[in-house]
């Protein structure tokens, strides 16, 4: 299932202050904008404007909308059975790797910042908005050829940001940084939205109990979630499930610890955060941050990290600015 949280999203919800969603949806001036959203609007028990959130069509409608008015990206579209990702908690994530890398500064912008995307899926989302958020670089990873050429046809469409995003297609699905990053090569970040389950049925349930969420905020009752609602089996479950994904990603980051500034990924289980650290210390990391993340009732975090001592993140900060 589209992931379901954008319909708690409430007023200045904890939403980071540079977020443009912090004060909800404008429905009316986004079906402006999008016109194939007013078929799926509807009017709550509340009198407001809306849509269903559990039908994958008005989710994609929402985004393209959201994704025209907000960042002038046109004809943003998505494969059926892809991930669709709530876009105030993708610009969440950006904007506080912004803060990150600012370190106290001024927030960095432009083309003198690398980002790379692990994972970046036909939705193309981190490297969408960070381009027309911040001007930066993006480079976006993903094992499924078939998703990085639709992830194309979008930038086709909007040459201002395909002029500052290239995508690599990850030929061993074993590795994230291997075969990515080239020697040479240095970022100032990499992201990734981690697959959550251990298992297909694992992932099945959890959209099972989304649409019961859902359905229950709704007083109505619930439907059995459709195949590939929430995503392609690579976008949602991997050996090991969540833990095992940053297990592997922490331990292969390690190898490319003197070409990235600062490594992240989502952590969406808190427990998972213990274990994360004893590997961060097992690979002798010098420094790692959690941000917190919350948006409505649904709260998250970002997992950052880097191999590279204060002096050198200093140094290396002064010479991209």
């Amino acid at each position: 299932m589209a992931e379901a949280k954008i319909p708690q999203l409430r007023r200045d919800k904890g939403l980071h202050p540079r977020n443009r969603h912090r004060q909800g949806y404008d429905f009316t001036a986004l079906a402006q904008q999008f016109p194939p959203l007013k078929r799926h609007l509807l009017t709550t028990q509340y009198g407001q404007l809306s849509i269903n959130f559990s039908e994958p069509a008005a989710v994609k409608a929402l985004n393209a909308a959201l994704l025209k008015q907000h960042y002038q990206i046109c004809d943003w579209s998505l494969p059926d059975g892809y991930l669709c990702p709530p876009v105030p908690g993708r610009e969440d994530y950006l904007h506080h790797l912004a803060d990150l890398l600012a370190e106290g500064g001024a927030i960095p912008k432009g083309t003198q910042i690398t980002a790379l995307d692990i994972g970046t899926g036909a939705n193309g989302i981190y490297p969408l908005l960070g381009t027309a958020i911040y001007g930066w670089r993006f480079v976006g990873s993903d094992i499924d050829a078939k998703a990085l050429q639709h992830l194309q046809s979008v930038l086709n469409a909007n040459p201002r940001i395909a002029a500052l995003v290239s995508l690599r297609q990850q030929s061993q699905p074993q590795h994230m940084f291997a075969n990515i990053i080239q020697p040479g090569e240095y970022f100032d970040v990499t992201l990734c939205n981690p697959p959550f389950h251990r298992s297909a049925a694992e992932a099945q349930q959890g959209s099972l109990r989304k649409v019961r969420n859902l359905a229950a905020n709704r007083g109505k009752p619930a439907k059995q979630p459709q195949l590939n609602f929430a995503g392609r089996a690579n976008e949602l479950w991997c050996d090991g499930g969540e833990a095992g994904f940053l297990q592997r990603m922490i331990s292969e980051s390690k190898h490319y610890g003197a070409q990235v500034l600062w490594f992240s990924s989502l952590v969406s289980k808190a427990e998972n955060l213990p274990q994360c650290y004893r590997w961060l210390t097992q690979q002798q990391a010098q420094a790692v941050r959690t941000l917190k993340m919350v948006q409505g009732n649904k709260q998250t975090r970002i997992l950052a990290w880097s191999f590279l001592d204060e002096n050198t993140r200093q140094t290396w900060r002064k010479f991209k600015t």
